[in-house]
């Protein structure tokens, strides 16, 4: 393979160019699978128990509900290993482009759906058949968008560029929020009957949006090499195995950091909102829109800071930071007292948590070779957040009672933050290794 080639690209004007123009895609792509992710996280908190799951006791209702956000993670892995293979042999471009259609199809499907009311079992069951379509394409997607952009981007600055994947995630949920709070906001009767079904159906505007810009994005000159000169592995996923397995498992262990966000929007917005503490929906909501907000230019900066001094001191210090903020949250959530709680979600989740969120796109993809690139961070990054998953239904099932009730939840996600910073710590620094060397053993001498 013509290595040089490789550089050159990366180095250049045209290379720089590329770059932004597949951060762009990224994060216009990313805002519209995860704007689709969460305004099912915030239903499943606010309605799907009502809608879909009716019970005489609203906790089961609530954990029942929950468990369908989780269930759009089971599909992950499954996600992962499907669209990882064919983004190793056909292209990053090209599943990009699936994965896009198949998250905004399925969103439209949650807005058209009968509910239990209306058609009994059955509503539920293509609720979750609809929500393991979303996660199908969300386990190709950070991988996707992540490997394309990576490829793209200028040495030296992979984490920045790379990392609006990941902003565009947090404009998603911004505006998966902005349109969640006047439906919130309506009159009970209108928001169970036709209101929570507006946001997914305005799915249709950003499916279109983001997909005029991925059908003109270039495939990768690494991928592009790769298939000139036959090197592609026939099956990714036993070539990575064979490979760097190590790799996939500690990524899969970092990966739990994930479970820091759905612990704060899924758990803290059906906690804050319920008996035991008794905020209103539209002030949770907006704690939400405040602290994604922040890290929309939190994540870039954190990532850019990460080129300088290293992915392993950034996220370590991120992730401490998340195992103490995630209790001062939910103290400051129990209290009841709103500016305490918008300052604590400013820090906990717009501040210390963009320091992980920032650099796993960049970290994830650097840890494996271009052949095995693709399958490597899907595989591995879906198989850990898979916990984060069902993470909502975990913190409902131990949470106690009374007003200190939150604190085995926040046990079980500091644990989490402590045992991701542990195998990140246990990685190679990646941020100065070259994007021919990424993946190989180091070179010594």
């Amino acid at each position: 393979m013509t290595l040089t080639t490789t550089r050159w690209r990366a180095g250049s004007k045209s290379g720089m160019r590329d770059g932004r123009k597949a951060a762009l895609a990224a994060f216009l792509g990313s805002m519209l699978e995860y704007y689709d992710f969460f305004i099912y996280g915030s239903a499943a908190a606010l309605v799907f128990p009502v809608l879909f799951f009716p019970s005489g006791d609203p906790a089961v209702g609530t954990i029942a509900a929950l468990a369908t956000f989780g269930a759009g993670y089971v599909a992950r892995p499954l996600g992962g290993v499907v669209l990882g293979h064919f983004g190793d042999r056909v292209g990053r471009k090209k599943i990009m482009i699936f994965t896009l259609l198949l998250m905004g199809t399925s969103s439209l499907a949650v807005g058209l759906l009968p509910t239990y009311e209306q058609a009994g079992l059955l509503a539920p069951v293509l609720l979750v058949l609809v929500r393991l379509g979303q996660g199908f394409s969300a386990g190709g997607e950070a991988a996707g968008a992540s490997t394309l952009t990576l490829e793209h981007s200028p040495e030296g600055r992979r984490g920045f560029f790379t990392s609006f994947t990941m902003s565009g995630t947090m404009a998603g949920i911004v505006l998966a929020n902005l349109v969640f709070i006047p439906v919130a906001a309506l009159p009970e009767e209108q928001l169970l009957s036709w209101g929570w079904r507006v946001p997914f159906l305005l799915s249709i505007v950003m499916i279109l949006i983001a997909y005029a810009v991925r059908r003109n994005l270039d495939e990768t000159p690494v991928f592009e090499s790769e298939a000139a000169h036959d090197e592609l592995a026939p099956l990714p996923f036993a070539a990575l195995f064979r490979t760097q397995w190590r790799d996939v498992v500690r990524i899969a262990v970092a990966s739990l950091f994930a479970m820091l966000q759905t612990i704060f929007m899924v758990f803290g917005l059906a906690y804050a909102t319920s008996r035991d503490v008794g905020l209103d929906k539209p002030t949770m909501l907006w704690v939400s829109v405040a602290a994604n907000a922040l890290a929309v230019v939190a994540v870039p900066a954190a990532a850019a800071l990460s080129d300088r001094v290293g992915r392993r001191p950034v996220w370590i210090a991120s992730s401490l930071g998340c195992g103490v903020l995630v209790w001062v949250y939910f103290w400051a959530v129990s209290t009841g007292s709103v500016p305490l709680i918008f300052v604590t979600a400013l820090a906990f989740a717009g501040l210390a948590y963009s320091g992980m969120n920032g650099l796993w796109p960049a970290f994830f993809a650097e840890t494996f070779a271009a052949r095995v690139r693709y399958s490597g961070f899907a595989i591995s990054s879906q198989v850990g957040l898979l916990l984060a998953g069902f993470a909502p239904t975990v913190g409902f099932a131990i949470k106690g009672s009374g007003e200190t009730g939150w604190i085995p939840v926040a046990t079980f996600a500091s644990a989490c933050a402590v045992v991701s910073a542990l195998a990140v710590l246990s990685a190679r620094e990646t941020h100065d290794v070259a994007l021919d060397d990424l993946g190989k053993a180091p070179k010594h001498g």
